[in-house]
């Protein structure tokens, strides 16, 4: 199985060491939001922004790479041309870009939203403990139940807003990097 793995001879560094920075921003400012707007302390905040934008990397390359052998031709030189030499070759490309970065803002809300749910609830130090429950009558039920509906809707904003403060200061950065 490995016998045919080659090490590629050129790396995309440039396209590597900007990942890295992404994180680098992205990690603070979703750590922060959380913090403020879902009141965890700022240790598990930190934990939670750095585990989900991990997963959400990983599997954004990894989608990455099953992807790009599936592009036409001219698409994917395209895609070379701006990972390596930072320009398109084509004028009509800045549309795949926009279409593309809004589908990549939108499969990465929806993936950090899951993972985040997923890591709330896996991590949670209730997990396990069992709890006595009084019997609920039917009005604390419907207040149990709209308390919960409310936290999930508290995730999807924070999420919401936590991902849009990322995009937009990379995105201020992309701008600024390609007007120099």
């Amino acid at each position: 199985m490995f016998e045919d793995f080659d090490l590629p001879r050129v790396w995309p560094i440039g396209t590597i060491l900007f990942n890295l920075l992404f994180f680098l921003i992205a990690i603070p400012i979703e750590g922060y939001v959380y913090h403020k707007r879902l009141n965890f302390d700022k240790k598990t905040s930190i934990f939670y922004a750095i585990a989900v934008n991990s997963f959400s990397g990983v599997i954004g390359w990894i989608t990455f790479f099953i992807i790009e052998p599936l592009l036409a031709v001219p698409l994917k030189a395209e895609l070379i041309s701006y990972i390596f030499f930072n320009n398109f070759r084509a004028s009509n490309s800045q549309g795949v870009l926009i279409l593309t970065t809004f589908i990549i803002f939108f499969a990465t809300f929806i993936l950090k939203f899951f993972l985040l749910r997923i890591f709330v609830f896996v991590l949670s130090e209730d997990i396990g403990k069992k709890k006595e429950e009084p019997e609920l009558g039917q009005r604390q039920k419907n207040r149990f139940i709209s308390k919960i509906n409310f936290q999930d809707t508290n995730l999807v904003t924070t999420t919401l807003i936590a991902n849009s403060l990322s995009y937009t200061a990379i995105t201020a950065i992309l701008l600024i990097r390609n007007n120099r």
